[in-house]
């Protein structure tokens, strides 16, 4: 994050993850990006409004917990798995709970930490062999895989930024 004499400068420009081929690495710089928005979007929440439902939009916890365990997910899938009842436990709880904001962005944080190392050992693969997706194996790819994981990330965080800015909103702040 940036203080006010320090422009802020996006992940994709800091030069970080050299070593890491470029499907990786923007993989990596989605992951810094959305931690770097969540966190600024997110300040000044209390831990019980992280968990309303502004005009009907999903939570903001909803939305942190589904960031880090979808993560986990599509990972899952882009190495050739299938998911784990304790990853399928998670998905059916990401609807519910009672964690404090640094809690939840706890959870992120270490989500994208574990994520990393796989990424970096997906990142060498070839992006075109198949990868099958749930029950169904609905089909996709290694890179298709990667792609989504870092997409799907931004939609939730644009979530979030919505809902925090709803939630501020209505506080008056």
């Amino acid at each position: 994050m940036s203080t006010s004499s320090t422009p802020y400068i996006e992940p994709w420009l800091r030069g970080t993850y050299p070593e890491v081929p470029a499907v990786g690495r923007a993989v990596l710089h989605a992951f810094d990006l959305a931690l770097d928005d969540l966190t600024k979007w997110t300040e000044g929440l209390a831990d019980a409004e992280v968990h309303t439902k502004p005009l009907g939009l999903p939570s903001v916890a909803f939305h942190l917990r589904h960031i880090a365990r979808s993560t986990d997910r599509l990972l899952t899938y882009a190495e050739g798995g299938q998911l784990t009842a304790e990853q399928l436990a998670a998905l059916k709880g990401e609807q519910i709970g009672d964690e404090s904001l640094a809690e939840l962005l706890g959870e992120v944080e270490a989500s994208f930490s574990n994520a990393e190392a796989r990424v970096r050992t997906l990142a060498g693969a070839d992006f075109d062999i198949l990868r099958g997706v749930g029950r169904k194996q609905l089909p996709t790819s290694i890179g298709g895989a990667l792609i989504h994981v870092a997409d799907h990330t931004q939609r939730h965080v644009g979530q979030v930024v919505t809902t925090a800015k709803v939630l501020k909103a209505v506080r008056g702040i």
